[in-house]
């Protein structure tokens, strides 16, 4: 038996496994399957099933050489000297692929060697125990093992899996190494940079929770990582999690940490993460061997990919991509399993704060130790939301249920029916939209029975699932799964869809319940923006741990830098826009007048962005002026960003909250001003009245927490598009009378010196002239 030195290499039983016995095809047909919740309920279900004696998670590890192998068996009978493994499904236990059941034999059968280890038994029985969450029916396969072939299969599987483990001990130790004698990959801090790093570092150390508030342009990217992986070798961590709301932070991220690593003797394994959208080689095809070739022999082929993966460093979408068409594999199923073994990965929030993201997952299986950075923070309020709600809406599903196979004619009659009793007596009474307590069982049965069954067919006959019929089942998915977590800190609503359809959402109104176990999880977060006020609101709304620290980085910029007028005699609401279009344009043009240059203005819809152009091209044709249009592509985002050019001059119009309001980068006189025309406020609708309502329950502020809140953040990030640098100078005309009151001024940043103005004052005589 070989062996290397000190120290161990820990792995789970799943995690040797996973890396030993898959083999054959991927294969995503016997799907989906159960929740965290669903596995957890249906594990119960089996073990409160067993006799008296009987034994449940039981904690079982064994050395082997350099390793430690460890895990939990699921139960223990000593009566009859049973084993068990148990695996929750859903749909035709048939329809499982043979490689999951042996993936499931073998894991099996290194927890029966380790049980036999821990009692000193000769033999022992092992049952895979296959229970159906939805029949609640249980279906068990048992063998009889003697303790010296379980010892042989053991005895296997690590001796596949050490000299990949001698790879990684010494891969940990160098890293490590490096990392301690890692030094700032510039010559000094920037100012408010070094406040910020020693803020996650003393995090780190801690093992505490983070929320840094720090002004755009210090390097907040470089500021995070770099404390987090000098806390690294000390605290022994197994995984630095870098999550972006937007792909404009992914490459900072990545830009960052090639600057970290080139500083370092042994290179960091950086992974970044894309959507399977943006990934996939044959979006028209299915995920199994019957119909992609890159499905068709992925595990067998994957061991030589990952090695040869693993000799690069940075493995960026490109370059993951490149190793997958050399060795034939899915790049995007590649990602993923490289995601075991890299040191940074960098992917969106959804990676790890949704409702089954894999790397939460991957952290609770593989006990590893994470740090996790979250980046522009004040995005996750909204985007978890997103994660945490679910839609149906009755006019597609028909339109779907027109061109259905005969096969789910009657399961999706049910669902119709359903539909159209849910939706009925709110019809009836011409009640246009409403919020109710909790969502109707009738419609939960109806689409859980069709979950089912759909679930079945895909096992069995997937090619009859066309997009619609797909698209439909995964909403369904989502809309049970979504269900069993409504709770206080959502909403159940019925909104009209044409003449006779309806719009149903599971609504999430507070993602604090969902959030919480995921800080919990992590070794420590930190989570930063420019815009984390007011502290109480984030907290609240996140679920952020009794522990969590704030800081807030001093802006390195001083007022004189940045001339802020409030406007106080114009008003933006909806009653006032008709008439406040011209003079918002005169404003614009008397301001370009006195000092031309590049400006972006910003708008609280399309329609209001429009008026305000159209007028200033109208009044002012002199003036050189570009729009975001909706659904703009990456391209089109590009072209306009490019019209900023150096000492350039024009106005570009946009969307408060869209595109061009955060996290774009226009130094110096690339920009030199702004108009903000809104409050930024949500729209004034039923369902933003009633998640007020839910906000005012939970914590007293319904109006600040639904309206002005999330409406100002919008507006001082828009605002931070304009100071980028220490040189940078500019103005800000911030165009609404609510700007002059004193409530809402508290909550803009303290560095800003803001001047109440009135719009004539502010347009100055040139205009006149």
């Amino acid at each position: 038996m070989r062996t290397v030195p000190e120290p161990a290499y820990t792995v789970a039983v799943r995690a040797l496994c996973e890396f030993t016995a898959k083999q054959g095809d991927l294969d995503l047909r016997f799907t989906p399957t159960p929740t965290a919740q669903e596995g957890v309920a249906g594990h119960l279900t089996v073990t409160g099933r067993r006799p008296d004696g009987y034994q449940k998670e039981i904690t079982l590890s064994e050395d082997y050489g350099p390793l430690r192998v460890r895990g939990r068996a699921d139960g223990y009978d000593p009566a009859s000297n049973r084993l068990e493994e148990i695996k929750t499904h859903r749909g035709k236990l048939e329809s499982m692929p043979q490689n999951h059941r042996h993936l499931h034999w073998a894991q099996a059968r290194v927890y029966g060697h380790l049980m036999c280890r821990k009692l000193a038994l000769e033999s022992i029985d092992i049952a895979l125990v296959y229970f159906d969450i939805v029949a609640q029916t249980e279906t068990v396969l048992v063998e009889t093992q003697s303790a010296l072939a379980l010892k042989e299969h053991f005895d296997a599987q690590c001796e596949r899996f050490i000299a990949w483990a001698e790879q990684e001990v010494q891969h940990r130790t160098a890293r490590d190494a490096s990392l301690t004698a890692l030094a700032f990959p510039h010559a000094t801090f920037r100012p408010g940079q070094r406040a910020l790093a020693e803020g996650v570092y003393r995090a780190a150390m801690s093992g505490r929770c983070l929320v840094a508030e720090a002004p755009t342009g210090i390097g907040k990217t470089v500021g995070t990582l770099f404390p987090l992986l000098k806390a690294w070798p000390a605290q022994q961590l197994d995984k630095i999690l870098f999550l972006t709301a937007k792909s404009a932070g992914r490459q900072l991220a990545l830009d960052a940490l090639t600057t970290l690593g080139a500083s370092t003797q042994r290179p960091l394994r950086v992974i970044e993460l894309v959507a399977r959208d943006k990934a996939c080689e044959y979006p028209d095809r299915s995920c199994h061997g019957d119909s992609c070739p890159l499905a068709r022999g992925f595990y067998d082929r994957l061991p030589a990919a990952r090695t040869a993966a693993l000799e690069r460093a940075q493995l960026h979408r490109a370059s993951i991509a490149e190793v997958a068409r050399e060795h034939a594999v899915c790049p995007y199923y590649l990602s993923q399993e490289l995601s075991r073994w890299g040191d940074v990965i960098v992917g969106d929030y959804n990676y790890y704060f949704d409702t089954s993201a894999m790397l939460f997952a991957l952290a609770e299986a593989n006990r590893w130790r994470v740090a996790v950075l979250v980046d522009e923070a004040h995005n996750l309020v909204d985007r978890a939301r997103g994660m945490y709600s679910a839609t149906l809406d009755q006019a597609t599903f028909n339109a779907m249920r027109r061109t259905a196979p005969a096969a789910f004619k009657r399961t999706l009659a049910r669902v119709a029916r359903a539909f159209s009793d849910t939706s009925r007596e709110q019809s009836a009474a011409g009640i246009e939209y409403a919020a109710h307590d909790e969502p109707p069982a009738k419609l939960l049965n109806a689409l859980g029975q069709a979950v089912s069954a759909m679930t079945e067919t895909l096992a069995e006959q997937p090619d009859v699932f066309t997009p619609d019929v797909l698209r439909f089942y995964f909403d369904a998915v989502q809309f049970t799964r979504i269900a069993e977590r409504f709770g206080s800190h959502s909403l159940f609503d019925i909104a009209p869809s044409g003449k006779r359809n309806a719009v149903f959402c599971l609504r999430n109104v507070i993602p604090a319940p969902h959030l919480a176990p995921r800080f919990a999880r992590a070794h420590s977060v930190a989570l930063f923006s420019a815009t984390l006020t007011p502290a109480h609101f984030y907290a609240d709304m996140l679920g952020l741990p009794a522990t969590t620290v704030r800081i807030d980085v001093d802006s390195p910029f001083t007022a004189d830098q940045l001339d802020v007028r409030a406007i106080a005699n114009v008003s933006t609401r909806f009653r006032d826009r008709e008439r406040s279009v011209d003079r918002i344009a005169d404003l614009i043009a008397g301001q370009y007048a006195r000092a031309p240059g590049n400006y972006l203005s910003f708008f609280s819809s399309f329609d209001y962005l429009t008026q305000v152009a159209s007028a200033v091209a109208e009044r002012h044709p002199s003036i050189p002026c570009w729009q975001q249009s909706r659904a703009m592509s990456e391209a089109a985002q590009q072209a306009f960003l490019a019209r900023f050019e150096p000492d350039g001059r024009g106005i570009g119009f946009a969307v408060l909250g869209g595109a061009f309001g955060e996290a774009i980068d226009l130094p110096g006189t690339r920009l030199i001003g702004a108009f903000v025309a809104t409050l930024g406020l949500p729209q004034l609708n039923p369902v933003n009245e009633h998640m007020k309502a839910r906000m005012h329950d939970a914590f007293g502020e319904g109006y600040a927490y639904t309206y002005l809140f999330p409406g100002l953040q919008k507006v001082v990030q828009a605002a931070g598009r304009v100071i980028r640098g220490p040189q940078d100078r500019g103005v800000l005309f911030l165009i609404d009378d609510r700007f002059a009151r004193a409530e809402v001024r508290r909550l803009l940043p303290a560095w800003w010196n803001v001047n109440i103005v009135r719009e004539r004052e502010a347009a100055g005589t040139l205009l006149a002239e």
